[in-house]
């Protein structure tokens, strides 16, 4: 839905336009006439700020165009005045990028905020988010807390089977930095069950199981 895409794009630019027009209406011939355009100026202008432009987001991340991202949400000028559904969309892609940037304090920083925001959206996000914060406190060496993060993740639901496989891979090898062996071999196969097919998980799974055979346990 293009034109949909254009009018969030644009959409605080008309929001001022209309307002202008309303006012100008008004001055001319009375409050009541110029009555329907204040009403769209504020929608709009109150929209662009309260909801952002965050479903502008799904075309430069499908084409893995990471500064058009950056770009899109560095037009986001106060986040605090998003809701909390959307401010934690908001977080947790901040953090993503920063964690592509390997700025892994800001990224935990930031999906921290994202888990803060609750609501309904989130449920859907949480395990994600908690998953990416076990992983970074694994990049970090605090293995206690990685493992805590990820178990919740887990808990939590994870939205396709890759990033459950992720997940368990990672319990995984902390539970072989613990040698606790036998709970090891089991997330392993249950990694292993879900027949993940990103090459890096595969890849992961093929280099763990030259040697997991023969653990003890």
């Amino acid at each position: 839905m293009k034109w949909l895409n254009l009018l969030i794009k644009y959409r605080l630019w008309l929001g001022l336009a209309l307002l202008a027009l309303a006012i100008f209406v008004n001055l001319q011939s009375g409050f009541w006439p110029a009555f329907i355009l204040y009403l769209l100026a504020v929608v709009l202008i109150v929209g662009h700020f309260i909801i952002g432009p965050l479903r502008l987001l799904q075309e430069p991340m499908e084409n893995g165009d990471m500064e058009g991202v950056k770009k899109i949400l560095s037009s986001i000028w106060f986040p605090g005045l998003l809701i909390k559904p959307v401010r934690s969309q908001y977080y947790t892609l901040k953090g993503n990028m920063a964690m592509a940037d390997q700025d892994f304090d800001t990224a935990e920083k930031l999906m921290k905020k994202g888990l803060d925001m609750g609501g309904t959206m989130m449920k859907s996000q949480e395990g994600s988010n908690k998953l990416q914060l076990g992983m970074l406190a694994m990049q970090k060496g605090d293995m206690k807390q990685a493992e805590a993060y990820i178990r919740q993740a887990i808990r939590s639901g994870l939205p396709d089977k890759e990033s459950e496989a992720a997940a368990y891979l990672q319990i995984c090898s902390i539970m072989m930095n613990k040698r606790e062996f036998r709970s090891a071999k089991d997330y392993f196969r249950k990694a292993k069950a879900l027949k993940p097919t990103t090459p890096q998980i595969v890849d992961q799974i093929k280099q763990i199981e030259k040697y997991i055979t023969r653990l003890p346990g």
